[in-house]
């Protein structure tokens, strides 16, 4: 005779813990936030051979290294979470206990989500203290610190919605080209003004308002040379960032829901 099933909260807590411990443990990931935290630390040092204001161009690679470590870090660890339990056929044992397809989706996202936020976290450490070396306030990276982690919040369901349908291979490809469409979404914009009446303009705006607009939740090149970051923008990027998530992560459990395994 089973016992009463677990409440959904623990059974993510639960599942988000075990894809924690798992990922933390993945040697791809320490590769990575080792080489950013160098980048972030040469940063020092290729200032001084390039002429400009040597704390902004440890501000830029800083910020950059962030976020390119840190898509990075979705995309390799976040298209293979689901694809990786289907393979081993744990998927089966998981499933036959009482989980719901959708628990295990969202303990999945949230699980990576924790190593995101520690890695992010890791690697802003470096940098703000760099900047502080410099006796510059830091303050000011905070803001663009917090929206790139809305982004990756954006890209790992994107991650978390490909792996739950496809092959990582196709999961990884997806990932990337939804991160590159969305940091130039301002171009369906542009093309739309180029074309005729017709359905190609429908399909520019269908495109514009459906897919992740990531040029909103960039403003490393603001906090770079000091320009305040109004908080209204800021809660604004963040409501956008984290409801559009939440969203993806939505079609993920139903993608998943209906998901035959052979």
């Amino acid at each position: 005779m089973t016992g009463p099933r677990p409440t959904s909260r623990r059974t993510i807590v639960a599942i988000a813990l075990n894809t924690f411990r798992e990922a933390v443990r993945d040697r791809i990931l320490y590769l990575m936030l080792a080489f950013a935290l160098v980048m972030i630390l040469a940063s020092r040092f290729l200032s001084m051979l390039t002429i400009g204001s040597e704390v902004k161009i440890v501000k830029d690679v800083g910020l950059s290294a962030i976020s390119i470590f840190g898509v990075l870090t979705a995309i390799f660890v976040g298209v293979s979470l689901v694809f990786k339990e289907i393979e081993k056929r744990t998927i089966y044992t998981l499933l036959a206990q009482p989980v719901r397809r959708w628990e295990f989706i969202v303990g999945k996202y949230t699980g990576l989500s924790l190593v995101l936020s520690m890695n992010v976290a890791a690697m802003s450490a470096a940098l703000l203290a760099l900047v502080a070396a410099y006796g510059e306030s830091p303050a000011p990276l905070l803001p663009a610190v917090v929206l790139i982690l809305v982004e990756l919040l954006v890209v790992t369901a994107f991650a978390i919605l490909f792996s739950a349908s496809t092959n990582p291979i196709l999961a990884a490809l997806g990932t990337v080209v939804v991160y590159v469409v969305g940091h130039l979404i301002w171009s369906f914009e542009l093309l739309k003004s180029r074309l005729p009446e017709g359905p190609g303009r429908t399909v520019c705006d269908v495109l514009y308002w459906l897919l992740p607009n990531l040029d909103r939740l960039d403003v490393k090149a603001r906090a770079v040379h000091g320009v305040a970051i109004d908080s209204g923008y800021l809660a604004a990027g963040m409501l956008y960032g984290v409801g559009y998530a939440a969203a993806v992560l939505v079609v993920a459990c139903v993608v998943f829901e209906r998901r035959e395994f052979s």
